[in-house]
């Protein structure tokens, strides 16, 4: 993974900033989780020899975001190489019609249920997962639990037998993806969690190690805060519908831990936006070159989809003019059309900050090192910014204001 910044020069000391990240390394539990050895999961898992072919996760927020961004970035490639064991679906909305169309891709008597909540009484989770119990046949032969080892839903999971995977306390559920809540459902399907882990410590080392990440990271999350008041939207310009899933975890990684309240009391927050290439060139494209000088833009491209798919070699009549796409092989040219849309921001005026980052290919090893690059970038960001971005108050609070609203009705 390849990352060119093109950011103005600003100069704050980074060694502070970096003395900070390091000791939050021994209290904040994701800066471990790329080191852990999964012997004893994959093994545990491979004893309990679940047959089921699909996999129904019933979750939300942190509980399947990041997950879905690892499965959508690699689904395709599992499946042209028979290596997808089990396919997944995800329950997250309350929307009754997306939840039964959901459940109508399901043969549910071959689906083994997977229901991950970090406090184990997450409303929208619990609700589906009791609908869902209505409906078919759910025990310990096609359930697992993820939750944190003294929930209420831990709880459940004891009383009937049921196998669970617990969640370190000290994991936010957003930061989350690389323990069990990311693990065991991907290592079920047959994704190779070691290369995850191995891309992420990558990331990780190079940071921590004062490699090539360490200088990057902090001037990018320098030039964040540096320049919050006038670029305060961070736009992630992603060009492969496979990194539609990361759009949606970065909105919530970023949204929820730098959106705070700083220790002078003062509301802080940079808005995060997920775009993708080549469908939002043709819209909000215009509003980033001649809009409102008020966002960054980081560019995400794949360098090797491994698929040669070519443009067919047809003349059409009237259409002459655009035969010189003949033979093109796709993903050259959704490279190009990449290629050529930074260099329009990137020429006009000069003056919009852009970087861009260049995914090898498409791998459990690259997905996993761009995860982490970018919980590490928040967690940088939010060192500057001098706010907590591990908790989420605004969040908590509508949660308090729904239950009461549900007891009440």
């Amino acid at each position: 993974m390849k990352n060119n910044l093109y950011y103005p020069q600003v100069s704050l000391s980074d060694k502070e900033i970096f003395a900070e990240i390091k000791k939050e390394r021994e209290i904040i539990g994701y800066y471990s989780l790329p080191y852990v050895d999964t012997t004893v999961l994959k093994t545990r898992l491979d004893d309990l020899n679940f047959p089921q072919k699909q996999i129904a996760i019933i979750g939300i927020g942190g509980s399947t975001l990041g997950t879905y961004a690892i499965y959508n970035f690699m689904k395709y490639n599992k499946q042209h190489n028979k290596c997808l064991k089990k396919e997944l679906f995800f329950f997250e909305s309350t929307d009754p019609v997306n939840l039964n169309g959901t459940l109508a891709q399901l043969n549910l008597s071959d689906t083994l249920f997977i229901v991950i909540s970090k406090s184990g009484t997450t409303i929208e989770t619990i609700s589906i997962f009791k609908y869902l119990m209505s409906i078919t046949k759910i025990d310990k032969s096609n359930l697992l639990i993820i939750t944190e080892d003294d929930s209420k839903l831990n709880t459940f999971a004891r009383a009937n037998e049921i196998n669970y995977f617990d969640i370190p306390k000290n994991v936010g559920g957003r930061f989350s993806v690389l323990s069990n809540v990311g693990l065991v459902p991907l290592y079920l399907a047959g994704f190779d969690i070691d290369e995850l882990l191995k891309g992420a410590k990558k990331s990780s080392d190079s940071f921590f190690d004062k490699k090539k990440l360490f200088k990057h990271l902090i001037k990018k999350a320098r030039t964040y805060y540096e320049f919050k008041d006038v670029y305060n939207m961070n736009a992630i310009f992603s060009y492969s519908q496979l990194l539609e899933g990361f759009n949606k975890w970065y909105v919530q990684l970023w949204g929820e831990s730098l959106g705070k309240v700083d220790v002078n009391n003062t509301n802080q927050g940079l808005t995060p936006i997920g775009l993708l290439g080549p469908v939002d060139q043709h819209s909000f494209l215009q509003l980033i070159v001649e809009g409102q000088r008020d966002k960054t833009v980081t560019f995400i491209k794949i360098k090797d989809f491994k698929d040669n798919t070519k443009i067919a070699p047809i003349s059409l009549e009237g259409l002459e003019e655009l035969d010189y796409v003949n033979n093109l092989n796709f993903k050259e040219l959704i490279n190009l059309q990449a290629d050529a849309t930074i260099a329009s921001v990137k020429e006009y005026k000069k003056d919009i900050p852009i970087d861009i980052i260049e995914i090898e290919e498409i791998s459990e090893f690259e997905i996993g090192k761009l995860l982490f690059y970018y919980e590490l970038l928040t967690s940088i960001v939010g060192k500057f910014l001098r706010i907590n971005t591990y908790d989420q108050p605004g969040v908590e609070g509508g949660k308090i204001i729904l239950k009461g609203m549900l007891k009440n009705k």
